[in-house]
């Protein structure tokens, strides 16, 4: 296999779409500081929804906070303000206390730079562990802050990557680290986050869930599961 298959891949969908800003939550349109508090908690609102909703949720919390979304301005924020306004994102009684006990840690004396020094010369393995030590921080959230915002070496994965990978058959396994691991090892680093973007547009717009769009599909000959579709379609 070439080991730089990642960088085929990312080249053909590079000229099949034209990445929405608006459909992800890690763009600068959505995260619009780069305050690593702002960062974690629009992470932690894209769990469990897409990133349209947990944007939305962003853009009322920061229409309620003066426009700043920073540990001081979350905490001066009453309990039920808080929840209105992450509402769009589902779950938001839930989201809203790990918000504010997120919140609360960054808020002490100096931790945020503690914690920005201590990632940023540690190992992926040790960042990674660092991070999720944090309020509401599991693994895919720890590497998609460890990817947007510190840069590391890292490929975080949703639902959308687990079936395009598996349907092009990469990998026989659901296994978050092995699909991780095999984009990893056939991508060049600097074009990780470019393609982790690229192949969830991919998934939404055309190897779907649901009546995957095969024939127009740009990496159906690289596709066991697209080859297959539309030899039955013949």
């Amino acid at each position: 296999m070439d080991t730089r298959i990642g960088d085929e891949v990312l080249n053909r969908l590079r000229k099949e779409y034209k990445l929405d800003a608006d459909e992800f939550v890690v763009s600068e349109r959505c995260i619009q500081s780069n305050r690593l508090f702002e960062i974690i908690t629009a992470v932690i609102l894209s769990q469990n929804t897409s990133d349209r909703n947990a944007c939305r949720a962003l853009k009322k919390l920061r229409e309620l906070t003066g426009g700043v979304i920073t540990p001081e301005t979350v905490l001066l924020l009453p309990v039920d303000k808080l929840e209105d306004a992450l509402r769009p994102a589902g779950m938001y009684r839930n989201r809203s206390r790990v918000i504010r006990e997120l919140a609360s840690m960054f808020n002490q004396s100096g931790f945020q730079e503690r914690l920005i020094s201590e990632v940023s010369r540690s190992s992926v393995e040790e960042a990674r562990r660092l991070l999720m030590e944090l309020p509401g921080v599991g693994w895919k959230t720890a590497d998609v802050v460890l990817l947007r915002y510190f840069r590391k070496p890292v490929f975080p994965v949703d639902t959308h990557i687990t079936r395009i990978t598996m349907r092009m058959g990469f990998t026989g396994s659901r296994s978050y680290k092995h699909i991780s691991r095999f984009w990893m090892d056939n991508t060049s680093p600097e074009n990780y986050l470019d393609l982790h973007l690229y192949l969830i547009t991919h998934g939404r717009r055309t190897c779907r869930a649901r009546k995957p769009l095969c024939n127009k599909c740009v990496l159906r000959d690289m596709c066991r599961y697209g080859v297959d579709a539309v030899d039955d379609e013949g």
